[in-house]
């Protein structure tokens, strides 16, 4: 299938991070876009682009069925992105939903689907050696307690494997042609539930001191490279089910890109502490919080301080070799852009 112009791209979570992207991305190039989104979100960024929108919940197999009635290409970008949360709301969006717009396309005839998956399904363990799309997977990260304290990061990580793993046997079975792409770690304008923008609230505040280390690699993709990762996916078209990890090509250390994002703010980096002071913070930070039933995760938990600590890289080759991927901007570039977005909207 070639896509053209005259073809309808059905997008859900048009709302979020990477779906407002995605939508921004394909409408500028001349596609008709139709965004799926919730009657009570309220998309004003949407507002600003030529596309259209339509009432659809991934939980609702029937609004689906309705809205993607004439589309040929379904691109599934919501999902429950969070640290926080109960296990049946990550299940029931994470898996649930994508096996409704898998059951959608089905009955719609729509055979070209691609599925936003997450790296997070191969482990984000402490590990210099790159994981790729043959890697098994191994979502459960074992925290201290998380057996019988489960940490919401597993929550995440360990929906968007069985999501991965059910939308296989279901693309292979009704002979389907299914490609997820698998980001890395997202950073860009409008991000506020992968980290970036916590971080750059937290040094706003001129703390002096903060967790992280100078050692640790931390494998990073600019949204608006991912989007033309999409793209390609598109282009390319491979038939069947496929998945591509999708990423900067060079791996840096998690300090420099904090340091771009401090320089770019105008700040001074707070100098690193050593994990095992960190952690304990983190601990009961989450303690307290879970025990108080806050609605939003505190700035430390037992996963975040894990992730300033730990080496997490993957090899996005096989996008390289299959859909001739590579990043159109510098990791200086995408900081650039990104903190001044934030400024723009005084947000920082």
């Amino acid at each position: 299938m070639n896509l053209t112009t005259n073809d309808i791209i059905f997008l859900t979570g048009a709302n979020g991070f990477i779906g407002s992207h995605l939508a921004e991305y394909f409408s500028r190039q001349g596609y008709q876009v139709v965004c799926g989104i919730r009657q009570k979100n309220t998309p004003d960024f949407l507002q600003t682009l030529p596309v259209k929108l339509e009432y659809a919940d991934i939980t609702d197999l029937d609004s689906l069925i309705r809205a993607t009635k004439g589309a040929s290409v379904v691109i599934h970008a919501a999902a429950k992105v969070s640290d926080w949360g109960k296990w049946q709301d990550f299940y029931e969006t994470n898996v649930t939903g994508t096996l409704n717009v898998l059951k959608t396309c089905q009955i719609n005839n729509i055979k070209r689907i691609i599925i936003t998956g997450s790296v997070s399904c191969y482990g984000e363990e402490d590990c210099e050696i790159p994981k790729d799309e043959q890697s098994p997977h191994n979502p459960r990260y074992p925290y201290f307690l998380d057996q019988v304290w489960p940490s919401a990061m597993n929550h995440y990580r360990i929906s968007k494997s069985v999501a991965v793993k059910e939308t296989g046997e279901f693309a292979i079975k009704h002979q389907l042609n299914v490609t997820v792409i698998q980001p890395v770690w997202v950073y860009g304008e409008r991000e506020f539930s992968s980290g970036f923008y916590e971080y750059m609230k937290f040094v706003k505040s001129r703390m002096p001191f903060g967790p992280g280390s100078t050692k640790n690699l931390f494998h990073v993709v600019y949204v608006r490279d991912l989007a033309w990762a999409f793209h390609l996916a598109l282009q390319h078209a491979p038939n069947g089910f496929n998945s591509y990890i999708i990423g900067n090509k060079t791996v840096c250390k998690q300090d420099e890109i904090f340091r771009l994002i401090c320089r770019e703010m105008g700040v001074k980096k707070p100098l690193n502490i050593p994990k095992a002071m960190a952690w304990p913070i983190g601990f009961l930070a989450e303690l307290a919080a879970s025990l108080l039933k806050m609605k939003s995760a505190p700035f430390l938990t037992r996963a975040r301080v894990n992730m300033f600590y730990d080496s997490i890289c993957y090899s996005a080759q096989k996008a390289e070799d299959e859909l001739s991927y590579s990043c159109q901007y510098s990791l200086e570039d995408g900081i650039k852009k990104t903190v001044q977005w934030y400024k723009d909207n005084r947000l920082i």
